[in-house]
């Protein structure tokens, strides 16, 4: 194996597996939500199996009012001389990537304003939960690591529910929780319903864009 891609979630996943079909030289791990999540399935991971190159993928909220639904992204500051994959940087072009900074976070952000004060703040174009986990145990392993992400939801947008006080403790999300949240609330259906679409075109975004990586 030459290149690990690591996703929080398997929704974020599902289409760059579907396109992957299993071809040699690229795994996919589902690492869960944020940092403790991320780095625990890291590691039992690596505890056997030995890759070049690790990216850590998936959505991105938006913290730079420029960035629009679907924008790609890598972090320049990252970018690693690997021979897991020839030619990086020409691939990161060819897959539409635009550079920017990441601020990894210990919560969703789920507010415009939240994002705003994100944004003032940090710096950051972009924000996510597991990258810097992800990045501190590559680094401790002497394996390239990348950060490559898809804009989900943009710096001006609300998300339709507060994700964060329908989480477990590990943070994946707590599903009776969300029940009941609709249920008292059925208004935030079509909302709920529309940030299905935008994530779901997200994560076909980032598959088109990990293959042009990935694959010769």
């Amino acid at each position: 194996m030459s290149v690990l891609t690591c996703f929080a979630l398997k929704e974020e996943a599902a289409p760059f597996r579907k396109i992957s079909g299993g071809k040699p030289g690229v795994a996919i791990l589902i690492v869960g939500i944020g940092r403790r999540s991320a780095e625990k399935s890291l590691r039992e991971f690596l505890g056997a199996n030995a890759p070049g190159l690790v990216l850590t993928c998936g959505f991105a909220g938006g913290l730079s009012p420029d960035l629009q639904l679907g924008d790609m992204l890598f972090e320049p500051a990252e970018l690693p001389a690997t021979s897991a994959v020839p030619d990086l940087p020409a691939r990161l072009a060819a897959g539409g990537m635009k550079p920017a900074r990441f601020f990894c976070a210990d919560r969703i952000a789920t507010t415009a304003a939240e994002k705003k004060k994100l944004r003032a703040e940090t710096g950051a174009d972009a924000v996510e939960m597991e990258s810097a986990a992800i990045h501190a145990v590559c680094r401790e392993r002497g394996i390239a690591c990348l950060t490559v992400r898809v804009i989900s939801d943009t710096a001006d947008e609300d998300l339709p529910l507060d994700f964060n006080a329908l989480a477990k403790p590990d943070q994946s999300l707590d599903f009776g929780k969300l029940a009941w949240a609709v249920a008292r609330s059925p208004g935030k259906i079509g909302a709920l319903l529309e940030l299905q679409r935008k994530t779901s075109l997200a994560a076909r975004r980032l598959a088109e864009a990990l293959a042009k990586i990935t694959f010769p």
